[in-house]
This record gives C-alpha cells, structure tokens and sequence, in this order.
C-alpha cells in the first residue's frame, strides 16, 4: 500500500497505522531503513513531531529500532505481544508463580502500610469469602480473588493493583475448574477459612513477616493442585 496524504484526525495514530501497514504487509521488510522524518512528514502531510511520536510508538511494538547516526530500521514485521496476550497465552502454573511473588510481598507492604479503611475492607471481605461458602464455586472464587484484591490494595501501590487485576481474569476460570474436578468444597465448603483469617490478622497486626509467610504457603498449596490438575 503507497503512503499518502492523511485525514486531519488523529494524526498520530493515522501516522503510526499507516507506517506500520507498509511493516506488517512487507513494503519494507526487515532490516530495511525506512525514510527519515523530513521525507515521511512530506509524503504523509504531517509535522515532524507527529512522525516522531508515530516512530516512538512503532518502536514500542518492537517493530522498529533507531541506531545512532544511521536512522530507523524495521526489526520485525509483527507487533510485540502485550502483556495482557502473553498471559492469555502462558501455562496457568507460570501465571501463578508470578502472583505468588507479586502477592507475598504485597501482604509485606500491606502489613507496613495498612490504613484502618484498609482493615475494615480486608474484614468485609474475609466476611464475605465465609458467606460465599454458601454458595457455587464460581461465587467463591470470586470472593476469595476479591480478599486477595483486598490484600494487594493495601499495600498502597498502584502497580501492584494494576499486575493483580491482570492476573485475576487469568486465574478464576481454571481456579473455578480445580475446585470442581478435585471437589476441594465437598468436604469442607469454605477451604482455607482459618488461613485466610490468620493472613488478614497478620496484616492488622502489622506482621509483614508473618502476613508473607502465611500467604507463601497458601499459595504454595494452590499451585500444587493447579499441577496435579494440570497432569
């Protein structure tokens, strides 16, 4: 597809579709030195900075890369998967690991950082994890995730918020499985109640130690049996 003239709006994103469908469709392909900034702002009708912003975004594709002094060249011909597709596509075993080590040190921080809002929430859902016993496996789950959200959000850190809200959608399905294929709830219908009860004391008393060392090991067991059941 030749480049041409664009419409005037939004013309960074114009600029960076455009310049990433003469990548993607192999008008230039790898390690090809695509024209500099004067000659694409001409040919696309744009200011410099508009093609600047569009190489910028290019870049964090991974689809091109500037060497100094040399110019711009293509490096690949695919975006770069996101974080939210290689979760998608990860072993559910490797996405919990990663919760696991993102969670044990949120429970530390949150236990140094706790406000008495951030107790009274951690109580309301530990409250409500007991009552969702009552309940499906679906709606248990959930509120065990949301008793982990809790946990995370009191620890004060907006990324760690972010990384855990990433995880959770990864999770329930498959966690929602586990529990129906092992029946987990037929003995016991609220599973963990006791550590769960000790995790939210920890972080109230303000135990980091003792609130990471609690959550490692309820984790630790979950990914045991997301192996066993993925065997």
């Amino acid at each position: 597809m030749p480049l041409g003239m664009l419409r005037p709006t939004p013309l960074v994103e114009q600029a960076t579709e455009h310049l990433r469908e003469q990548i993607t469709g192999g008008h230039w392909p790898i390690g090809t030195r695509i024209p500099g900034e004067n000659a694409l702002a001409k040919t696309l009708g744009v200011g410099r900075s508009t093609v600047r912003e569009a190489l910028r975004a290019l870049a964090g594709a991974g689809l091109v890369q500037a060497r100094q002094g040399s110019g711009v060249f293509v490096i690949a011909t695919e975006p770069a998967d996101d974080w939210s597709t290689r979760l998608r596509r990860a072993a559910i075993t490797d996405v919990y690991e990663v919760r696991m080590m993102v969670e044990t040190q949120a429970a530390r921080l949150a236990a140094a950082r706790r406000t008495d809002e951030d107790i009274a929430s951690l109580e309301a859902a530990l409250q409500a994890r007991r009552a969702a016993a009552g309940g499906d496996d679906g709606a248990f789950v959930d509120a065990d995730i949301a008793l982990h959200a809790a946990v995370v959000a009191a620890a004060r850190n907006p990324v760690l918020d972010d990384l855990f809200a990433e995880f959770a959608p990864r999770l329930r399905g498959r966690l929602v499985d586990m529990l129906e294929l092992l029946e987990l709830r037929h003995a016991d219908p609220n599973p963990g109640d006791d550590t769960h009860a000790a995790l939210v004391d920890a972080i109230r008393r303000g135990d980091g130690e003792a609130a990471s060392r609690i959550l490692q090991t309820e984790l630790e067991q979950t990914l045991a049996l997301l192996h066993r059941n993925a065997d």
